[in-house]
């Protein structure tokens, strides 16, 4: 019986692993306060199952919408 409690305990972890991987993207773009923030949320959500648009809204994230450089 207990190792069926780990086992659902290992599992709820990884689950919560993969959950704040996925938002990472959510995450920096809120923090950085980027005017896009809520279009970047909409693609990691819709689009962030696949590498390409998790990537893509991690990269978009990142950047500096002002174009200017920050020090």
């Amino acid at each position: 019986m207990r190792s069926g409690l780990g086992t659902i305990a290992v599992l709820i972890f990884l689950i919560l692993i993969f959950i704040i991987i996925y938002i990472i993207p959510i995450i920096v773009a809120h923090v950085r306060n980027h005017p896009n923030k809520l279009a970047i949320t909409v693609l990691d959500i819709l689009l962030g199952w696949s590498v390409l648009g998790w990537i893509g809204a991690l990269v978009w994230a990142c950047t500096n919408p002002n174009g200017r450089s920050q020090n």
